[in-house]
């Protein structure tokens, strides 16, 4: 049989001040105030707004690279796991999604610019 342990109020001297607290609310504005990489489906609407023309998954992996909006992060196959989700997001979404497949392997923005 074991004893039960009896428990203790904190110490009041070894808590942390409120002055050194930090609330909730303040760590997640802080975290929203650092500059994040963007996901790889918000790169993809991105440069497929930017281009206009519908474009293939390597070829916006390529285009992403090259103009610093994300690179993929020693993955295998990042062109087919691109597609995998945005044929994810254009199925579950629908008329809501970012993206219009217009033939096999190429998507389009539905909102590109002119």
């Amino acid at each position: 049989m074991t004893a039960k342990k009896k428990r203790t109020a904190p110490d009041p001297a070894s808590a942390p001040s409120t002055s050194q607290r930090v609330s909730p609310p303040a760590a997640a504005k802080a975290a929203k105030a650092a500059p994040s990489k963007s996901s790889a489906l918000d790169a993809a609407a991105r440069v497929l707004r930017e281009s206009g023309q519908p474009l293939s998954c390597p070829e916006l992996i390529e285009q992403m690279a090259a103009k610093g909006y994300w690179s993929s992060p020693r993955g295998k196959t990042p062109s087919s796991t691109l597609y995998a989700a945005i044929a994810r997001e254009v199925k579950l979404k629908g008329a809501a999604s970012r993206f219009i497949k217009t033939g096999p392997g190429r998507f389009a923005s539905r909102d590109a610019k002119d």
